[in-house]
């Protein structure tokens, strides 16, 4: 990658990283709610829930506490908003990222990892060396005559794996075969399993689309025609 590309890297993982704050804000809010016996979940960040969190009656200190962490989150919402416009800005510089939005679950963020990270489709021979690039391919041992698979590697980025795992379970939600493979898979085995298993999956598609250039309905109509044996057809998302 050039220094460019490594520079825009930052960008995600400063992002990232902003978000896991802000959750860790959210859980403790949370917990303080609860703690009232204020149980709201998402709702509690809703105008109505936001406005109920701040009239809970608390002790001096909890309430100095809550007044706190209800700026720090009011900060990381404006901050990671403003990220997330420049990774959009990001995004709409390069065409190929701009097509792998096209794939259900796949956001901007997702997208743009997955170009600087992958770099380019060209060097990688099939979509199982993308998979073991990103540290998605179980590893494999013998016993008595038998193959076992064990855990995935891990190797690669943790922080594209991370956003594959989280763009698979959007995907599963709009593309029938992802759904249906998830479903089949966990049941058989484990969710865990059938998430990193739709997340290869995944991950093998946005490499079909770099490498030829394919937006969502293209990768479909060339899985029908020639029965890619590494993808799956879905269908496209609804839109509104």
């Amino acid at each position: 990658p050039s220094l460019e590309e490594r520079d825009v890297r930052q960008l995600l993982v400063h992002r990232h990283k902003q978000v896991q704050t802000r959750t860790q804000v959210k859980n403790q809010l949370q917990a303080m709610a609860l703690s009232q016996g204020v149980q709201k979940k998402r709702k509690l960040w809703t105008e109505v829930g936001r406005a109920e969190l701040e009239q809970l009656p608390l002790l001096p200190y909890a309430a100095e506490r809550r007044k706190h962490l209800l700026l720090s989150l009011d900060g990381l919402q404006a901050e990671i908003e403003a990220l997330n416009r420049r990774v959009e800005e990001e995004v709409q510089k390069r065409p190929a990222a701009v097509r792998l939005q096209t794939h259900p679950g796949v956001g901007p963020v997702t997208a743009l990892a997955m170009v600087l990270t992958l770099g380019p489709a060209e060097r990688f021979p099939s979509g199982k060396e993308v998979g073991s690039y990103f540290g998605l391919i179980p590893s494999e041992y013998s016993s008595g005559g038998r193959q076992r698979l064990g855990r995935i590697s891990k190797q690669g980025s943790s922080f594209l794996r991370f956003l594959l795992v989280e763009a698979g379970q959007s995907a599963v939600r709009y593309d029938a075969e992802l759904g249906r493979f998830y479903r089949r898979l966990a049941a058989r085995k484990h969710r865990a399993l059938a998430k990193v298993a739709v997340a290869r999956k995944l991950a093998t598609r946005l490499y079909l689309m770099l490498r030829e250039d394919w937006n969502y309905a293209q990768l479909c109509r060339a899985v029908v025609q020639v029965s890619l044996s590494h993808s799956v057809v879905g269908r496209q998302k609804p839109t509104a």
